[in-house]
């Protein structure tokens, strides 16, 4: 039987009745349970609330509070605000647990007593060609011993961390990584646990990967970040106008450079990969050509995002 200990798990939701489900059972099936589990619903239309409720009426772990509106950041601002216990966990819908998943976060904590944060690791799902393909183009590769990356999704932190910091931004994407940020310069220190594992579901289909991408793009342009990543968008994409104004003043042969620019980016990102899908990727024209188009796809989304977030700042200041 599983033990159970004084920490608040919080999860935002929104419209996720064909995820929460298998969000539950991995939650149930933990190692180590939280005394309480917190999800704050941010506006559902779907059956979302009803699951949850459901739920809820069942089981006493399970709480649920209606926010509203809420993008992601104000989802956890409501949840840490309500929760009853100084340790808080966060993941997100969208997302299973591996079963010793919140006992490795915790473990380390008896380890490390003075440890405030805990950031544990993620995998993607890669049960299709397409989904290797986009994790390979995406996702951080695997590190051996350590975690692929920081991720509020696969957490632990102390409940005074988060007053201190003053909570999440109330922004649909990068209120994450703003807070792993302030967490880190206000001196908080911070553990990293590779064994404490999420499973996350990537995008399905290059549509859905575009309008993902575009939202990221969009509120990261809208939190003045885009020195992070779009200017080196912007720079590549520069330097390819500058090649295909070449082919067509001077030479046709120079427009070769932007296959050759995008097939040696993707073979890089094959070989970054390659203990973890494998060798045999790195000799396979598919994977070459899939990875090479979920490029082009996720930067014409950046530049999509950035565009939208520029005409919602001027209108703000109409």
């Amino acid at each position: 039987m599983s033990s159970i200990k004084n920490i608040s798990l919080v999860i935002p939701v929104f419209n996720e009745e064909k995820t929460i489900k298998d969000l539950v059972v991995s939650i149930r099936n933990q190692s180590l349970l939280p005394a309480e589990v917190i999800f704050v619903d941010g506006g559902s239309t779907d059956t979302t609330v009803k699951v949850l409720e459901n739920l809820c009426s069942q089981d006493a772990m399970f709480r649920l509070v209606m926010a509203g509106r809420a993008m992601p950041g104000k989802g956890r601002n409501v949840g840490t605000a309500v929760a009853t216990h100084n340790w808080i966990a966060y993941t997100d819908a969208g997302i299973t647990l591996d079963e010793k998943w919140l006992q490795h976060l915790y473990k380390r904590t008896e380890v490390d007593v003075a440890v405030d944060i805990v950031y544990g690791n993620f995998i993607p799902v890669t049960n299709t060609f397409f989904l290797k393909c986009a994790a390979i183009t995406y996702v951080p590769p695997e590190k051996a011993g350590s975690i692929r990356g920081r991720s509020i999704a696969s957490c632990l932190i102390k409940k005074e961390v988060w007053e201190k910091i003053g909570g999440f931004p109330d922004l649909r994407a990068t209120e994450d990584l703003i807070f792993i940020e302030k967490a880190q310069q206000a001196g908080f220190k911070i553990a990293e646990e590779p064994a404490a594992e999420i499973y996350w579901d990537l995008r399905p289909t290059l549509a859905s990967t575009y309008q993902k991408f575009v939202i990221y793009s969009k509120y990261n342009v809208l939190a003045g970040r885009q020195a992070y990543w779009h200017h080196s968008i912007r720079r590549q994409y520069i330097t390819i106008a500058i090649f295909s104004i070449a082919a067509l003043l001077h030479h046709w042969l120079w427009i070769l450079f932007i296959p050759a620019w995008f097939g040696a980016w993707s073979l890089r990102q094959l070989w970054r990969n390659r203990g973890e899908h494998g060798l045999g990727l790195c000799f396979d024209p598919f994977a070459l050509a899939l990875i090479m188009i979920l490029k082009f796809v996720i930067d014409m989304a950046t530049f999509s995002g950035w565009i939208k977030a520029i005409y919602e700042k001027r209108g703000k200041t109409a």
